[in-house]
């Protein structure tokens, strides 16, 4: 049975800090100390130190502990520390992980946090080369021998489909590219910075796995993201307006699998992703119409389209002509194609910064934004309002 009822947490806790590393190739340093600078210039932000720290979440692809980064940052004691699972898709359900406790008095201030060297380190692009034994490889054993090794592969499944369905050419995922990369070219933190490209750019990119342009898949990222999460009441006497968890939502669909979900009734659509969107509009109250900026994971350009789909922004398969219109914001930072691969986090991060109107590439009345965590995999979405 699916949830069908508005949750209680609406308003309970608020984003009041965000820290980031550089985005590089190279960091040339510990996924630990990345983690800490993360968490150090989130706390910074916030206008708050370790000592104020009670809860820790992260996700379970994160190779630092919670209590090692709490002593790595000089933190005390904690009463709360959480790991979520599957990959980007936890990504907002760390917030969520953090809103929960906060909202519920098991934790004052939680900060959530990401940290890796997925370019210099392990390259998730790189497939499965190896996998212990275990109910959840099990589903990939299906797909593994036939070459489908990698997340592109898994994805270009679904992304055939989709065309086929709708009479689409590949063109049709070169609007997210194009749109993504336009403001990474403004923002000084995107490793795309100054480099826009065009349709045909997208075009002449080459094939990663058919209908898969290199310009399709997010790019691999050295570096670290946190975010602090309070109440709602603490944080009206911190440095910067509040960014309220107006709704925060996880879900998994029927006959979910981890990217290889083939052997349900249609590929066109995110399931999982369908259920985030049900419970985060029930939530808090807002339809689509009233979002004013999508922050919408973007590991695979036609993932995104079909999150537009799933939202209701828009009908099946019109998502293309969506985009190219531009008729809503999309990844103001330049999204994981164009700022950094940090699984989600940095989203959250650019979010929190249209709300307090310092996005470099803000727009203007930005007061209800929209985040997602990864696709094609049990999921999770936030809903973030400006404080009233």
């Amino acid at each position: 049975m699916s949830v069908r009822n508005r949750d209680a947490l609406a308003g309970r806790a608020a984003i009041v800090g965000i820290g980031a590393t550089e985005f590089s190739k190279d960091s040339g340093r510990s996924e630990l100390r990345l983690a800490a600078e993360a968490v150090r210039a989130a706390l910074a932000d916030a206008g708050l130190t370790p000592d104020d720290v009670d809860g820790l979440v992260t996700f379970t692809m994160d190779t630092n502990p919670e209590i090692t980064v709490a002593q790595a940052c000089g933190m005390g004691e904690l009463s709360f520390f959480s790991r979520v699972h599957y990959g980007g898709g936890a990504a907002c359900a760390t917030v969520q992980q953090a809103a929960l406790a906060v909202a519920t008095g098991v934790a004052e201030v939680v900060v959530c946090y990401r940290a890796f060297n997925e370019r210099s380190g392990r390259r998730f692009g790189s497939g499965v080369q190896h996998r212990e034994p275990s109910a959840e490889g099990t589903a990939l054993g299906w797909s593994l021998p036939f070459g489908l090794l990698t997340p592109a592969s898994w994805v270009a499944m679904a992304a055939q489909r989709y065309l086929h369905t709708y009479g689409l050419t590949p063109e049709a995922f070169g609007h997210v590219a194009v749109v993504d990369r336009k403001y990474a070219a403004t923002n000084p933190a995107a490793y795309f910075h100054g480099r826009p490209i065009s349709l045909a750019d997208h075009a002449a990119s080459r094939w990663i796995v058919e209908p898969l342009r290199l310009l399709d898949c997010c790019q691999e990222t050295d570096g670290g993201q946190a975010v602090v999460v309070t109440s709602v009441e603490r944080a009206r006497d911190l440095p910067h307006p509040p960014a309220v968890v107006a709704a925060a939502a996880q879900g998994a669909g029927r006959a979910q699998e981890q990217m290889t979900s083939f052997y349900r009734d249609d590929l066109t659509g995110l399931p999982e992703m369908g259920v985030v969107a049900r419970q985060l509009w029930r939530t808090s109250g807002l339809t689509p119409a009233d979002i004013d900026v999508g922050i919408l994971y973007d590991h695979f350009t036609p993932f995104v389209l079909m999150q537009l789909e799933e939202f209701g922004f828009c009908a099946p398969g019109e998502a293309p002509g969506f985009v190219a219109e531009e008729r809503l914001p999309l990844n103001t930072h330049g999204g994981q194609l164009g700022e950094a691969y940090l699984h989600g986090m940095n989203g959250i991060a650019e979010a929190v910064r249209q709300l307090r109107g310092t996005s470099v590439n803000r727009i203007p009345g930005a007061g209800r934004v929209l985040v997602t965590a990864g696709t094609g995999v049990p999921t999770s979405g936030l809903v973030l309002a400006a404080d009233d």
